[in-house]
């Protein structure tokens, strides 16, 4: 059974949505009740480019037992062009090949399976551009 944060957040982490704010234009991802920017309760739904640059990363060196197998492996805070940032797995590249300001692409992949009979939950990572 999957677990409820995911299938909260299936549409936003599917087809990649966010919500910008109608006042001051803020974009968040994933989309708010109340802009963190100006406190009004009105957006509307857009798609996020699928492109962005790295804010900051980490690599991680000791992971968790479902991502063990694909250690060592690279975190990122990354910014759409849209503005959104992200945290998100940086994947196909070597860590010493990221940089921060480096462009990346997002890509829809496997994220990880709950346990050895669950469903395989699926989102997004990035890639270098």
């Amino acid at each position: 059974m999957p677990s409820p944060g995911y299938r909260r957040e299936m549409p936003q982490r599917y087809r990649m949505e966010a919500a910008k704010c109608k006042a001051c234009g803020e974009v968040s991802f994933p989309p708010r009740i109340v802009c963190s920017g100006c406190g009004t309760r009105e957006f509307e739904t857009i798609r996020l480019s699928e492109y962005g640059k790295i804010i900051t990363y980490t690599i991680i060196r000791v992971a968790p037992a479902q991502f063990s197998t694909q250690v060592p492996y690279s975190v990122a805070v990354v910014e759409s062009d849209n503005g959104a940032r992200l945290t998100t797995q940086v994947v196909d590249c070597k860590p010493e090949d990221l940089a921060i300001g480096k462009r990346v692409k997002f890509v829809f992949r496997k994220l990880y399976a709950e346990g050895h009979t669950g469903i395989i939950c699926y989102g997004y990572k990035a890639v270098r551009a």
